[in-house]
């Protein structure tokens, strides 16, 4: 790899955050082409990741090292967590009606990472915003998923073996996925160099918490169900303290070298994956709580593996202030999903008690007739109290 590409920083307008261009590199970047869908030179934002003068850039200071080993752990921390929803006695029925597997492969590895490529296309973005876009599409459900289908009364089980089953798949389908969607800018450095090897090794290093996941639930159930509490808090304070950090010790100029159609597609995305989950089950003819599931599932990705990724895999020079692509991504959806458990909880409830009243209420009649059909077996044959008394009378009026 060319290291002139991070010193003049002109193929990747994200590469450095001084205002002010070094003399030196004035007249190679004044001569460089723009990348695909990047903005004209006159119209470039500050550029971020690199230092003052004679300080070292952002990918070499201690600060960025900690926030590496600090997204490696947050990662493993949400990935012992999803292995603790899992149950093992629910895998085997799923497994003989892999609906949840069919949903989760349809919505995570084909829907999201089609809305992710056309809205990258659709606001033409360039190639490292392209990338960041469409590896949050590609990335599997997130715990986010689970504890919104809870307050909106959806179906857990569905909740739970979507998410797995989506983490499992991406194994696979998100290298895959990819690979097939960053061909419309192949001829850019950084798809050329695209890293799916490591893609899939932290992939592949994710199957050992959740591993640990399942079996601390197979074996105890209150040490699970506490795990999975500290996940979901872990994913809001993660989330929360990269934003700070990245924010007040690289500045504001971080977050404005971002262009703005970039936080457009961030905003979109989720509710392109919301409603899109929704149209699907409709397609299924699910019930009304199994819709909210898919439709959960489908907007809420794993943000967390995708900054993992974008961190610990891409060349730090190369993508830039897009790694916080994703945290933009978590913003958006958990806004947009606590305004459908907003809606749900003002509007949805008294459906939800008719859908539950009318399910008693054929639960009743069922088991009403139930209890019919075993009254007319067992009477069969039988001889009643009334019947009995009759035939003790019968031979004492005989014998009067």
């Amino acid at each position: 790899m060319d290291s002139s590409w991070a010193e003049n920083g002109t193929l990747f307008p994200f590469a450095s955050l001084s205002p002010e261009p070094d003399s030196s590199s004035s007249g190679s970047s004044s001569s460089s082409l723009p990348a695909v869908g990047s903005p004209s030179p006159s119209s470039r934002v500050p550029q971020a990741g690199r230092g003052s003068e004679g300080s070292p850039p952002f990918w070499d200071t201690p600060l960025n090292q900690g926030l590496s080993v600090f997204v490696g752990l947050a990662l493993c921390t949400t990935m012992l967590g999803l292995g603790c929803t899992v149950e093992l006695s629910q895998l085997g029925g799923q497994l003989r009606r892999p609906v949840g597997v069919l949903l989760a492969l349809l919505c995570q590895f084909v829907i999201m990472p089609l809305v992710a490529f056309l809205l990258a296309l659709l606001f033409a973005l360039d190639e490292v915003a392209a990338v960041a876009v469409l590896l949050c599409g590609c990335c599997p459900g997130g715990n986010l998923s689970n504890l919104m289908s809870l307050l909106v009364n959806g179906d857990m089980n569905l909740s739970i073996i979507m998410t797995a089953s989506s983490t499992l798949l991406a194994l696979l389908l998100m290298p895959l996925c990819l690979w097939i969607y960053s061909r419309a800018w192949i001829n850019t450095p950084l798809v050329q160099l695209l890293p799916l090897g490591a893609v899939s090794l932290t992939l592949c290093s994710t199957l050992l918490p959740i591993g640990v996941g399942v079996f601390i639930r197979y074996k105890c159930t209150r040490v699970a169900d506490f795990l999975l509490k500290v996940s979901l808090w872990s994913l809001l304070v993660t989330l929360v303290l990269l934003f700070i950090l990245t924010g007040t010790m690289l500045g504001p100029d971080l977050l404005a070298s971002i262009p703005a159609s970039v936080y457009i597609v961030a905003l979109l995305m989720p509710l392109a994956g919301y409603a899109s989950g929704y149209g699907l089950a409709t397609l299924f003819h699910l019930p009304p709580h199994c819709k909210r599931t898919v439709s959960l599932e489908t907007g809420c990705q794993n943000v967390q593996l995708c900054t993992a990724i974008l961190k610990l895999t891409f060349p730090p020079h190369l993508i830039g202030s897009m790694y916080m692509f994703p945290l933009l991504y978590a913003i958006f959806q958990a806004a947009e999903a606590g305004l459908f458990v907003l809606v749900y909880k003002m509007y949805g409830r008294k459906l939800h008690k008719q859908d539950t009243l009318n399910e008693d209420e054929d639960t009743d009649i069922s088991y009403k007739k139930l209890k019919e059909e075993e009254m007319a077996d067992t009477s069969y044959g039988t001889v009643t109290t009334e019947e009995h008394n009759s035939i003790l009378m019968e031979p004492a009026q005989t014998a009067l």
